[in-house]
């Protein structure tokens, strides 16, 4: 197999979308035939009367089609115009799952320099992940419109779950629900990329460390970058203190995104807390393990492999209003005071959105 290639990050490749062929009309028929030699046999006045009948309603006949070339769609059914055949968009779809195993087979596809693979994340890693998101949480999303719709900007997050579900359902919220279709490139913990199949997955995804000189390059290459400062703090806290940010770190995306001049939009994240309620740790296994934590829920680890089973909340994610930072001088990037001020600025505003959401959820499941 060849080796895959290595592309710039600014590489902007369009996605054509498929071309369906256009359903074919069928010819319509005479539905005359054989009019003449019935009414040679039928009585004079019956054939009179019909007569008159056909010279009163000829004169529209031009504007009315045949019934044989009246189609029928599925948006209407009763607009008159038939269904196409779904033939034509298997064969598409067919056509293109064989191509894109050739490319698979024979090397001929393209990653960038952190390993993300543009095609293997559309056509396979979120189709996986789309049922996930669509049927079993339900995800809700709110604000989409703050998120640019081209250039970089920094998403701030708040992370919980025990286990980064909250990242990937943000992923798939941000390429399915924007109008252009972005990718949200997540800056990932370093456990994440020593894990020996999360690894490479993450790599595809677009996933990278968590660090300043690749939020940096990402921005500065017109990116969407995902970061969740809460880090391990977050997603392994106890299920009694859900929903209540934890420390912020040193503010290092703050100084990223003002080097980058980009915006900051805060993002606000309810039902991830519920999928896995942690009520317990066990340390001394997490540090044999090493691992930050380890978790015991009310079904992990006592049902074994069914007890990971996450339990299917509602979400609902909502992006805020950007936090714009290109108004800065460059030396802003280093005043220690101006990052804590904007820090705390993304912090409280991530939540208050979270009670405000919690205020409005009727239910957990529903």
């Amino acid at each position: 197999m060849a080796d895959a290639k290595v592309i710039p990050f600014d590489d902007d490749r369009s996605r054509g979308a498929a071309v369906q062929r256009p359903a074919r009309r069928r010819a319509a028929g005479s539905r005359r035939k054989g009019g003449a030699e019935q009414a040679a046999v039928r009585e004079p006045a019956a054939a009179v009367r019909e007569s008159a009948v056909v010279r009163e309603v000829s004169p529209l006949a031009g504007r009315i089609p045949a019934q044989e070339d009246v189609h029928v769609t599925r948006e209407n059914p009763e607009a008159g115009v038939k269904q196409p055949h779904d033939e034509a968009g298997l064969e598409q779809r067919v056509a293109r799952g064989l191509a894109f195993l050739r490319r698979r087979l024979t090397g001929e596809y393209e990653v960038d320099d952190f390993g993300y693979d543009e095609e293997l994340t559309d056509q396979v890693l979120m189709s996986l992940l789309r049922p996930v998101y669509e049927k079993y949480f339900r995800v809700e999303v709110k604000g989409m419109e703050n998120i640019p719709a081209e250039g970089g900007a920094l998403i701030v997050a708040n992370h919980s779950g025990t286990l980064p579900l909250d990242g990937l359902m943000m992923q798939v919220a941000v390429h399915d629900r924007h109008p252009a279709n972005r990718h949200l490139r997540l800056l990932a913990a370093d456990l994440v990329f020593v894990l020996p199949v999360v690894n490479e997955l993450a790599r595809k995804l677009g996933h990278t460390l968590a660090c300043a000189e690749d939020a940096e390059r990402l921005l500065g290459q017109g990116e969407l970058v995902g970061v969740m400062p809460e880090g391990f703090k977050g997603i392994g806290k106890p299920f009694s203190e859900r929903y209540k940010l934890q420390r912020f770190g040193r503010g290092g995306f703050v100084s990223t995104a003002l080097r980058q001049g980009v915006p900051i939009i805060p993002c606000s994240i309810v039902g991830a807390e519920e999928i896995y309620p942690m009520i317990g740790n066990a340390k001394t296994l997490a540090r044999v393990l090493g691992i930050p934590y380890f978790p015991l829920t009310p079904t992990f680890p006592w049902l074994g492999p069914l007890g990971a089973v996450p339990l299917p909340t509602k979400w609902t994610i909502q992006f805020g209003e950007p936090i714009l930072t290109d108004g800065y001088p460059p030396e802003a990037a280093e005043d220690p005071m101006l990052m804590f001020n904007l820090t705390d600025q993304v912090r409280e505003q991530i939540q208050h959105t979270l009670y405000k959401l919690l205020v409005q959820r009727r239910s957990v499941f529903f």
